[in-house]
């Protein structure tokens, strides 16, 4: 189970990475279209990048996060539950800055920064569950 958490935790900072680059892909892409004559409005279409970002942050994401919780119980790594939790609260919050973002602009920014949080403590959880020693203890029980 321990492998499990720390697989789970770092994927969730993988899908943190594949956020930023889907994101960058996506302006640039419109950048790009804009100045090739484009008009942008709410009758456009999202492009590739805007759809990696969408799947992966609204979907993806946050079932790693309900996931890493529910093992956390059973992975046997210190202070895993609270990591977990702290995944968890970082990716909700995420998700509601995001909407947020929609009707106040500048609290994408907020949306960027937390996205690093999310992104260290995913680490943080899965190189916990990496470098703990197994226990004679915890070897005998899982």
């Amino acid at each position: 189970m321990r492998s499990v958490y720390r697989a789970l935790a770092g994927l969730i900072a993988i899908g943190v990475i594949v956020q930023a680059m889907a994101i960058a892909l996506a302006w640039f892409t419109v950048i790009k279209d804009v100045d090739g004559g484009l008009v942008l409005d709410e009758n456009s279409d999202a492009n590739a990048g805007h759809m990696i970002h969408t799947i992966v942050g609204s979907g993806i994401i946050p079932l790693l996060a309900i996931l890493l919780l529910i093992i956390s119980f059973f992975a046997k790594v210190a202070g895993g539950v609270r990591w977990a939790l702290y995944v968890f609260g970082l990716v909700v919050l995420q998700f509601g800055l995001a909407v947020a973002s929609f009707g106040a602009p500048v609290i994408g920014a907020l949306h960027g920064l937390n996205a690093f949080a999310l992104l260290a403590v995913a680490a943080m959880a899965a190189r916990r569950a990496a470098t703990q020693p197994v226990t004679a203890a915890a070897a005998a029980t899982a």
